[in-house]
């Protein structure tokens, strides 16, 4: 079976999170889990600071006119928020948890790179 060549977007997306990756770990978070599928949703990154567990949801745009956390809709989140319960679940986590968005744009040969801690609260997680 042939393997296809990703898309622009998915580039786009992968540079994003290695971006992402590097932004959070500079300032003191550890990144446990990278792609993380769970069903059909994949959760960017899952990442520890102190004793708090945190999803982050990375979007990634070349020359944006609109900002790239404005694709994290209220179905988005809650196909994040169930994606978290089913990986607090399966790996029996009982930690507090927050859902973070890295919004990153490259603009004109810039990287410009916007992190909202504490996002969104989703009311479930299955």
């Amino acid at each position: 079976m042939e393997e296809k060549e990703p898309s622009h977007n998915q580039q786009t997306g992968r540079i994003g999170e290695d971006i992402a990756a590097q932004f959070l770990a500079k300032k003191g978070y550890q990144v446990i889990a990278k792609n993380y599928r769970a069903g059909k949703v994949e959760l960017d990154l899952i990442c520890k600071k102190d004793k708090l567990l945190v999803f982050v949801e990375v979007k990634s745009r070349f020359n944006a006119m609109v900002q790239p956390e404005m694709a994290v809709d209220y179905a988005k989140q809650r196909n994040i928020a169930r994606a978290a319960g089913s990986y607090l679940q399966r790996y029996q986590i009982q930690d507090p948890v927050q859902f973070d968005i890295v919004a990153i744009n490259f603009y004109h040969g810039k990287v410009d790179i916007m992190h909202f801690e504490d996002a969104f609260y989703p009311v479930f997680y299955k």
